[in-house]
């Protein structure tokens, strides 16, 4: 993307908001699709806390500082949104937040927006098992390719504890795969 300092400078004036935000649209809404939809897994729910986080994004963006990159500040929102989302979800069916998370894996077979394999539908079930903070970590270095310094700027958490977050994933993915 252009010059970041300037393409929020046009993001905030109305002269060239919506024009700005037309093409932060068309920039992110591909990738934040991928975030959300890695942590949430429905495609449904996926597009609607989609929704909700470009909503965030254009109330808040007056309030970024710029002290992070404005990836990373709206992949926070993301992040943000879809815990919420599942958190609030659980809290209403009753059920923790990996009771969820393994409905929705299990879901994932029947889902037409789903293109993973039988290999992916066990790693998924396997990712369901980890902690919040493991699974997240996990999606985000593993499905998505991100630097442990991208996520340590998402997450607000270290390097280090990232990498032994990660580390420790795999190792219980690992068990699990082998259990199965």
């Amino acid at each position: 993307m252009q010059d970041e300092a300037l393409f929020i400078r046009q993001l905030l004036d109305p002269k060239t908001q919506n024009e700005a935000f037309r093409r932060l649209l068309t920039e992110y809404q591909r990738p934040l699709y991928r975030h959300i939809r890695n942590i949430v897994l429905d495609h449904d729910d996926t597009d609607d806390v989609l929704q909700n986080t470009f909503i965030k994004i254009f109330n808040n963006l007056k309030h970024f500082k710029g002290e992070s990159k404005l990836f990373s500040w709206m992949y926070r929102i993301a992040t943000n949104e879809a815990i919420t989302f599942i958190n609030q979800r659980a809290r209403k069916a009753g059920i923790s937040n990996e009771e969820l998370q393994s409905k929705a894996v299990g879901k994932l077979e029947a889902d037409v927006n789903y293109d993973g394999d039988e290999i992916q539908l066990k790693l998924q079930k396997a990712v369901a098992t980890l902690p919040e903070k493991q699974q997240l970590v996990f999606k985000m270095k593993y499905f998505e390719e991100l630097k442990y310094e991208e996520i340590s700027e998402i997450l607000g958490t270290s390097v280090g504890a990232l990498k032994a977050s990660y580390h420790h994933a795999v190792k219980k993915i690992e068990e699990y795969l082998n259990s199965v």
